[in-house]
Parts: C-alpha cells; sequence; structure tokens
C-alpha cells in the first residue's frame, strides 16, 4: 500500500541544511493501522505531509498504492489527494460558514458528482460517524468531538483507501478523544482502511497495530502488539 524507499526531507537554512528526515525505509501493508509517535519536531508530520502529496521528498521514493508521487504533477497531485486519500487534523479544519452536510459534501462536489448522489452519501456518513440530526448546523453549533467526527465524514466522502491522520484526538479530552479512535479503528477494522496517525500520546497510538518511533529525522524504533524491537535506518530494509 505504502512505500518509503530512501526518503530524505532537507530544508535549506541560513545556518545550513536542515534533515527533517534522514534515508527513512517503510512499508505499511493495505489495511494496516499505524500509529508514528516521537518529540515535537522529530519529523513525524513532515513525513505525513509527505505521504499526503503535500510535500515531495528532497530525495527517495514514495509509491502510495502503486502511485509513484514523485512522477505527477500539481494536478495530478491534486487529483490523487481528492480520490486516493481522506486528511483528519488536529483543529478539524472544516469550513465555518458551511454547514456540516455542505463540509462533508465539499470533495464530492469538487468532483461533479450528482446531487442526488451527494445528498445520499452525505446521509451515509452523518449516520456512520453518530451524528443525525446536525446536518443543517454550522461547527461553531458543535462540541470538539463532533466537529472531528464531521471532519472524518469528510474524509470518507471519497471512498479513500487511506486515512492521514494528523493528532486527530490532540484538541479532544478523555471522552472525545477515545470515541474518535474508537471510530477509527472501526473503519479500519471494518471497512479496511489504511491509516496512518501521528500522535504524541502512546495510550492513543495503542489502537494501532503498528507504532513507528521518529527522533531527529530517524525512525529508530518500531514496534508491533506484544513488543517492540529497536532499528537503525542504516540496516533496515523497507
Amino acid at each position: 500500500m505504502i512505500t518509503v524507499q530512501d526518503v530524505s526531507k532537507v530544508y535549506s537554512l541560513e545556518s545550513g541544511d536542515f534533515y527533517a528526515l534522514k534515508n527513512n525505509n517503510i512499508h505499511i501493508q493495505k489495511g494496516e493501522f499505524v500509529a508514528i509517535m516521537g518529540p515535537s519536531g522529530s519529523g513525524k508530520s513532515t513525513l505525513l505531509q509527505l505521504l499526503g502529496g503535500l510535500d515531495l521528498p528532497t530525495s527517495g521514493e514514495i509509491i502510495v498504492d502503486g502511485v509513484h508521487l514523485h512522477e505527477l504533477n500539481e494536478k495530478e497531485l491534486t487529483h490523487f489527494r481528492r480520490t486516493k486519500l481522506g486528511f483528519v487534523f488536529q483543529n478539524y479544519q472544516l469550513l465555518p460558514m458551511m454547514t456540516v452536510g455542505e463540509n462533508i459534501a465539499l470533495s464530492l462536489s469538487a468532483n461533479n458528482a450528482s446531487k442526488t448522489e451527494i445528498k445520499k452519501t452525505v446521509q451515509q456518513l452523518i449516520s456512520d460517524v453518530n451524528l443525525e440530526g446536525k446536518e443543517s448546523q454550522f461547527p461553531s453549533q458543535l462540541s470538539g468531538g463532533q466537529q472531528q467526527r464531521v471532519a472524518i465524514a469528510r474524509a470518507l466522502a471519497m471512498k479513500p483507501k487511506l486515512i492521514l491522520a494528523d493528532e486527530p484526538t490532540g484538541n479532544l479530552d478523555q471522552k472525545n478523544g477515545e470515541d474518535i479512535l474508537k471510530l477509527l479503528s472501526k473503519l479500519n477494522k471494518e471497512e479496511q482502511i489504511t491509516i496512518v496517525m501521528v500522535t504524541h500520546d502512546l495510550q492513543a497510538a495503542q489502537v494501532a497495530d503498528r507504532i513507528i518511533t521518529v527522533r531527529d529525522g530517524l525512525i529508530v524504533e518500531e514496534g508491533r502488539k506484544g513488543g517492540f524491537k529497536h532499528e537503525t535506518v542504516a540496516n533496515r530494509m523497507a
């Protein structure tokens, strides 16, 4: 599903080159739920942006669902993100002047779906995330947990094979955070959607099948349920 091969991301600063990521290799299978952890500035969010085609690596290659991202132009990258991926962010990124239903329908409208298809899909997604009766409300009328559910429904609108979630519980209290994690886990198990989630919360990461730890731009630790194994990038094979 996802292959990261010898990927580095370098930013040129006045003080010299800064390596946000250094020659990393990862392989994520279809249907996996992977959590990426690491301290602030470690490179975990940079990695997520590269997986989503929001940025391109300085060197190396990223392949998502058979698509070589470096071969796409900007128009093709936009189409790739709209049709293959669903994004969920810490701050929800809902449009405040649009209703719940309109926010969920954004990608469908952008891809010229019919009004009938949009209505049917929005109604189904609202039911899936337990927001019945909220379709005509605005984001400001919802709790943080409800807004994140809208964001997840929006991410699901184009039936993506992959969801990229950047600190999806970061702005939520414990109860709402747990509810969002249960929803993501359900989508992973029942719909076989691959999920890659950046989180600083070890408890949140426990819902994943695998935890990848990034420090100073390097993948230094990788674990599956039942224990961790320590690896250096130099001896790790994709």
